[in-house]
């Protein structure tokens, strides 16, 4: 077990460095140098057993350096984020800086093999004939080679993600037809409103209207990627007062939600109700002592955050964790298909509670502008 370990813990500090790829780096310079002298065997010598080591070792590290400079930190940095100015600035000194530390690569291969210039290159030194003719074409090869595989992935990988959120989205939309358009929930809200009818027309009105509402929303409102914040959380406000209305038990419900600048704020549908509705699914159902749920939702700039609490039996602690119809495992695998790296969800679950504390980034490019309301 201990050698397991070892070896595990070496191959994982291997591909952490990029430790592999300095065999493609080598290979990569030699080939171009094949390229260049048409002699594959003579290429190995001046490259691998010559004083010309020390000049193709320059081309590997240095341009290296500057690829794995502009994938790791220029691209994240100013690429991705729209500063392309900045971008195009920085990536132009980087292969200048490249390219002019590997022209000194040909003034230390002679001091160190013990010779002239002139005897190793065949001519005098000229700082700019080597750097225009030589060192700067191929850093700006291997640079615009790296950034097209690079793109290349980056396509790739979103194009498999996008076809997982779809394929998401409708496993999604026909776990919400079946758990949420069930008839126990629709003929117990019905019922419910229709006892009020008689006994407080008022109350029956406004509850007809929640409930007309969320069906609403279910069906037309949530059908995009993203939807405002707002309607999310008028949803949840709806959902939970159907639901004190059709269950009639003896549930204490306290909801606490902060609105300051959700107005420009989008979300993913069905993203916070979810972990409403299993609240209210796996509160206790205590005779002798209070059941509770607790919600609150704030947001400060483009930070949401989300809890939601209730208490449970001891029996039931088990069932909480399967999460109500769409399972745990789907809520996390939907968090993490639309908010990859964009959230913290932490559960905690205890004989007598269970608590979700979720917290997401809602980025600008998760912004909407502000809504134009029609009379």
């Amino acid at each position: 077990m201990s050698a397991y370990s070892n070896h595990d813990a070496g191959s994982n500090w291997i591909v952490k460095y990029k430790l592999y790829h300095i065999p493609i780096w080598l290979l990569y310079n030699y080939l171009w140098w094949v390229v260049q002298s048409g002699n594959p065997l003579q290429t190995t010598t001046a490259a691998f057993f010559s004083p010309y080591a020390v000049k193709f070792s320059f081309y590997v590290i240095f341009q290296a350096l500057a690829v794995y400079f502009n994938l790791y930190f220029l691209i994240p940095r100013f690429l991705e984020k729209g500063k392309f100015a900045q971008y195009v600035i920085y990536l132009f000194l980087t292969i200048l800086c490249a390219a002019s530390i590997i022209v000194t690569g040909y003034y230390l291969t002679p001091i160190i093999a013990g010779k002239t210039f002139e005897d190793l290159f065949g001519g005098p030194s000229n700082f700019w004939r080597i750097f225009i003719g030589n060192s700067l074409p191929a850093t700006l090869a291997s640079s615009t080679l790296a950034m097209s595989i690079k793109l290349a992935k980056n396509w790739i990988r979103t194009q498999r993600r996008q076809q997982l959120l779809e394929k998401e989205k409708l496993e999604t939309e026909l776990n919400y037809l079946r758990y949420q358009f069930n008839p126990h929930f629709l003929f117990n809200t019905i019922n419910s409103i229709f006892f009020l009818i008689h006994k407080n027309p008022d109350m029956a009105s406004s509850s007809l209207a929640k409930f007309s509402d969320l069906l609403r929303y279910q069906l037309y409102e949530c059908n995009d990627k993203q939807i405002p914040l707002g309607n999310e959380i008028t949803y949840m406000e709806n959902f939970i007062e159907l639901e004190k209305l059709r269950q009639n038990e003896n549930i204490e419900t306290s909801l606490q939600v902060n609105r300051k600048e959700t107005e420009h704020m989008a979300i993913a549908p069905f993203i916070l109700v979810t972990f409403v509705e299993n609240a209210f699914k796996h509160v206790s159902k205590h005779t002798d002592r209070a059941n509770w749920i607790r919600i609150k939702l704030k947001a400060e700039q483009q930070q949401l955050y989300f809890t939601v609490s209730n208490s449970t039996s001891h029996h039931a602690s088990t069932d909480v964790m399967h999460y109500g119809g769409i399972g745990l495992k789907n809520v996390q695998r939907r968090l993490d298909l639309i908010y990859h790296g964009q959230y913290d969800l932490d559960i905690q679950s205890t004989n007598n509670s269970f608590e979700v504390r979720l917290r997401l980034d809602l980025s600008e490019a998760l912004l909407l502008q502000p809504i134009q309301k029609t009379a």
